[in-house]
């Protein structure tokens, strides 16, 4: 396996088999262990917009052709635009999402780095904002649907978003949480004029959270594209995990990172990869290290024996959303 390009799902949208998120990239603080570092603590907005260049230059080079990008994600969508009138690259597909509102100003501590608002009063002002920094914007997502926040039954919002599609631009959603399967099978049903509204679904999925196996399956088979994010769990599937609860966990992956020849987080990237519903996998990375080998993943093939080995480290699903949640903002 390698970087190749083949198609999204059903949606038309030709593109790479990884690709790279900016959650990382866009603002001075995520949840993703060690980011403080990533960045050198260096989080002035021109310091920050030329890393991110530099790592959308690389990925490029690497033949990446996917970017994802949010509202919420500070200036992400600035430093896309600024990207590509550096070059003229025109084979690349972007794809951005609405529905939390970045409220962290530029700081790495914050009441509130971000809030969820699924309103239609929200969607129709961030579409606007993408649509006006994003030329090559080309898939719209909800940012985490989930039953609380209303979104599915929205009936404005899926009006205003069958109106997005109908402009020739893709619709999907993005989910996390412990009822991810539930809301996917849901949003499967939607069709606004007789017509399937959702072409794509970006969902959590990695060792650590298994759970979306059957349910992303049966949204291939509906020919929804498939884009994994999380693949990494932010960090917990990597060196940096000191936490005695992964102790156990990381002793079998060294195990098999030695039978395999690689490192952790190619492990952790190929086995997600290995997976038939992967249309896309996203790295996550803030450092051009990290995202070359992330990269290298994708010419991994792990062993049938490893593949069975990995499938056996899935936690408790509560639990690792649990444990997400309490991952500090650094």
């Amino acid at each position: 396996m390698a970087i190749t390009i083949k198609e999204l799902g059903n949606t038309g949208l030709q593109t790479s088999n990884m690709g790279l998120g900016l959650a990382a990239l866009g603002r001075p603080g995520y949840i993703n262990l060690g980011h403080g570092d990533d960045l050198a603590h260096d989080y002035v907005v021109e310091a920050m917009e030329g890393r991110t260049h530099r790592m959308l230059d690389l990925a490029y080079e690497k033949g990446v052709r996917y970017f994802d990008a949010a509202r919420s994600y500070g200036r992400a969508e600035q430093f896309l635009l600024s990207w590509l009138g550096n070059n003229n690259h025109q084979d690349i597909v972007v794809g951005s999402k609405w529905g939390y509102i970045y409220t962290a100003d530029w700081k790495i501590e914050a009441e509130k780095h971000e809030i969820k608002k699924h309103t239609r009063e929200v969607l129709d002002k961030q579409w606007e904002q993408s649509a006006a920094l994003l030329p090559h914007l080309k898939l719209y997502n909800i940012h985490s649907a989930t039953f609380d926040s209303g979104v599915l039954d929205n009936k404005e919002v899926l009006e205003k978003l069958a109106e997005i599609k109908s402009n020739g631009i893709k619709v999907g959603l993005s989910l996390s949480g412990t009822q991810q399967a539930e809301v996917l099978e849901e949003a499967m049903l939607i069709r606004v004029d007789g017509r399937h509204l959702f072409d794509v679904v970006q969902a959590t999925y990695n060792i650590l959270e298994q759970t979306m196996d059957t349910a992303l399956t049966h949204a291939k088979e509906a020919g929804m594209g498939i884009i994994i994010k999380e693949a990494l769990a932010n960090g917990r599937l990597t060196p940096r995990n000191k936490r005695p609860v992964f102790e156990t966990t990381k002793i079998e992956l060294e195990r098999l990172c030695d039978l395999e020849g690689i490192k952790m987080d190619m492990l952790a990237l190929a086995y997600v990869m290995s997976k038939p519903w992967a249309d896309i996998v996203l790295s996550g990375a803030a450092v051009e290290t990290h995202l070359s080998s992330n990269i290298a993943a994708a010419k991994v093939e792990l062993s049938t024996e490893t593949i069975q080995s990995i499938a056996q480290l899935s936690m408790d699903t509560t639990a690792y959303w649990e444990e997400r949640r309490s991952l500090t903002w650094n």
